[in-house]
């Protein structure tokens, strides 16, 4: 069960909060933000207080907080509420491989010190865009993306303005007569240059030898933004990524994750007509590595054609830029551990 008596397990818990477990266990390890009780002196059970300290680690970390300042707060809030003065972090655990980097659910963006937009001001930022975009005016649409993206941090730009500005742009084409394609055209290639630029390549070493991710399109699928926008945001979390792109033929993409041993393989799917199941489930079938030592890759479902089809085993279905990023940070802290790619608990899809 995933509740008792005594509280929810560490599955529950990160499937509630939209985390991977590696992340809670991490949190836990690094900077004591773990639960207050343990069944039998193992097993982890979160009680409500407990995940409220989570919450507030969760919208910290969020906003850009570095994880360590991020803990320290978030506990001072628990012991607020109890009374009591703050709990030192736990002592690390004896470690056989050299520490990885705090994990943290979504990038954090020094310059971004919201966690969000205002619904108001959302609309004012996309529209704003759209208008520059209709006038052709490539500056203003440069000016206005590389300041979003500096103000908020991607993935809040990505999901709060820039996607609110293409679908736009896409509704008034398709209710045009077809006009305004080369608005849509031109928008999408400025959204595709922010990106570029922000996604810097990770600093010489941050992961040396680390799996990476690999990120393409199905057959017959040519929307690749969103995959670039998640290729960016891996980029700013200092993870080693593969982006093959738009409509990668099925034999390309085995040979890419035999010849890689990749963290995670996400494929992007815009329309319900692209989704390739059977190539999905042959990635999550494919083994690959040494004998004796093979092992499977989780694949991440991204985008909505996958949708209304269950999910078969080895595969996870994110619900937006934020989530992906926070189950590939996991995934990708336990494979430079050295445990191997993990099969976190599948996370339900949103609708």
């Amino acid at each position: 069960m995933a509740e008792s008596a005594h509280g929810m397990t560490s599955g529950a818990v990160a499937r509630r909060l939209g985390v991977a477990p590696t992340t809670l266990r991490s949190w836990d390890r690094r900077y004591g933000i773990g639960p207050a009780a343990r069944e039998h002196g193992r097993h982890r059970r979160w009680t409500p207080a407990d995940i409220a300290v989570l919450q507030e680690m969760c919208r910290l970390t969020a906003s850009g907080v570095p994880p360590a300042e991020a803990a320290r707060a978030a506990r001072a809030t628990r012991s607020a509420r109890s009374g009591a003065a703050a709990p030192p972090p736990a002592a690390p655990e004896p470690r056989t491989h050299p520490p990885s980097r705090p994990t943290s659910p979504v990038p954090a963006a020094p310059s971004a010190p919201g966690t969000g937009l205002h619904p108001g001001d959302s609309r004012q930022e996309y529209r704003g865009l759209g208008r520059a975009a209709v006038r052709l005016d490539s500056a203003a649409m440069d000016n206005i993306l590389g300041s979003l993206i500096a103000r908020y941090g991607l993935v809040t730009a990505w999901e709060e303005v820039m996607v609110p500005a293409l679908h736009a742009v896409g509704r008034n084409w398709e209710t045009s007569g077809d006009r305004y394609v080369e608005v849509e055209h031109l928008l999408s290639w400025h959204v595709s240059t922010a990106l570029r630029r922000v996604g810097v390549p990770a600093p010489s070493g941050s992961r040396a030898g680390a799996p990476p991710v690999l990120l393409a399109c199905v057959p017959g699928e040519q929307h690749t933004l969103p995959l670039e926008a998640l290729t960016t945001g891996l980029a700013e979390l200092g993870l080693p990524a593969r982006m093959f792109g738009a409509a990668v033929p099925p034999e390309a993409l085995d040979q890419a994750v035999r010849r890689t041993g990749p963290a995670a393989v996400v494929l992007w799917s815009q329309a319900r007509s692209t989704a390739h199941h059977p190539l999905a489930r042959h990635v999550a079938d494919t083994s690959w590595g040494v004998r004796g030592a093979r092992t499977r890759t989780p694949v991440l479902l991204a985008g909505p054609g996958w949708a209304g089809h269950p999910l078969g085993p080895g595969m996870l279905r994110p619900g937006g830029l934020r989530e992906a990023l926070s189950l590939l940070y996991g995934l990708c802290d336990a494979a430079a551990a050295g445990d191997g790619p993990a099969a976190p608990a599948v996370v339900p899809p949103q609708s």
